[in-house]
């Protein structure tokens, strides 16, 4: 396939129809209901929500593809490359397209989910790749853990074994919340300005790319079908509202993502269609000595080698 934004766009568009399909078989009772929007600036999407399913209580699977003059952030400080910003007189053209997803399940313990592949070029020639996967367990479990990391290792082993250790550190210091000074969950891949190297093409780097987001269905189908019938107490509920707490703190005060949208005026409603249905904060919580909450609040740190 040639490289363009109209044919990259086109297999993102086919890749939110394929996971919508996946998702809405492993539920098996909802749908999602789509809705198509513009931007004023230019470009628009076709953001895709499912709620009140069997499994899924609130989720979004959504395109995007959005144009215009560069948002000012693109000019500050690179936080990961350490490269400067970008030098230039006047701000050029951007297009960016990409397919966002966040799934908040019923069941406490089927994790929280987020993937996201986007790609973005400006009409000065830069262009780059970027995304990733990562879980947010309401309880870790160690199995599920080493399952998903193994996961992702083998798609990044298949195209540049230094991927999945570089990327799975990236995602370690991104999903973490500094005042809290615990990781959002288990982490998993991040990556970000992804173009070419001596290593690897722009080419190769999108085929990566694009295994990562046909990785995404099978993989959480699997943790799906995996805990979706465990029984769960008031208590293990009163806890997933308390995780899904500190996601959505997450989200408001980090996310790069959210910030994006936000500062290239995108639609509010797709934007913060990653916050779950239900949340809660409690005063200082601490949870009961030797139990499942505890064991979970002792691995939300960065390090741990899942795989």
């Amino acid at each position: 396939m040639e490289i363009s934004k109209e044919n990259i766009s086109s297999w993102l568009m086919d890749l939110q129809d394929s996971i919508c399909s996946a998702l809405e078989m492993a539920d098996g009772k909802s749908e999602f209901i789509e809705e198509n929007w513009t931007r004023d600036e230019g470009g628009g999407g076709r953001t895709r929500v499912i709620k009140d399913g069997a499994v899924l209580e609130k989720g979004g699977v959504n395109y995007s593809a959005v144009f215009g003059e560069a948002p000012e952030f693109l000019f500050r400080e690179k936080e990961h490359s350490g490269e400067k910003g970008i030098a230039t007189s006047s701000k050029p053209g951007f297009y960016a397209s990409g397919v966002s997803i966040v799934l908040h399940p019923f069941n406490p313990f089927v994790p929280i989910i987020h993937m996201n592949v986007r790609y973005f070029e400006m009409d000065n020639g830069t262009r780059w790749l970027g995304g990733g996967i990562d879980l947010s367990p309401h309880y870790i479990f160690e199995e599920d853990a080493r399952f998903f990391h193994e996961t992702l290792k083998a798609v990044c082993d298949k195209h540049q074994p230094e991927y999945y250790s570089k990327f799975k550190l990236w995602a370690d210091d991104y999903f973490y919340i500094p005042h809290r000074k615990e990781t959002r969950g288990i982490g998993g891949i991040f990556f970000d300005r992804l173009n070419e190297s001596a290593e690897m093409s722009f080419e190769k780097n999108m085929a990566f790319w694009k295994e990562v987001g046909l990785a995404f269905a099978p993989l959480y189908t699997e943790l799906i079908n995996r805990n979706k019938h465990k029984s769960f107490t008031e208590s293990n509920k009163h806890w997933q509202l308390l995780r899904r707490g500190r996601y959505a703190e997450f989200n408001l005060v980090y996310d790069k993502g959210t910030k994006f949208g936000l500062e290239t005026n995108g639609r509010i409603e797709s934007i913060l269609m990653s916050l779950p249905k239900t949340a809660g904060w409690e005063y200082n919580f601490v949870p009961e000595k030797d139990s499942l909450e505890e064991t979970t609040q002792s691995l939300l740190r960065k390090g741990i080698s899942w795989a």
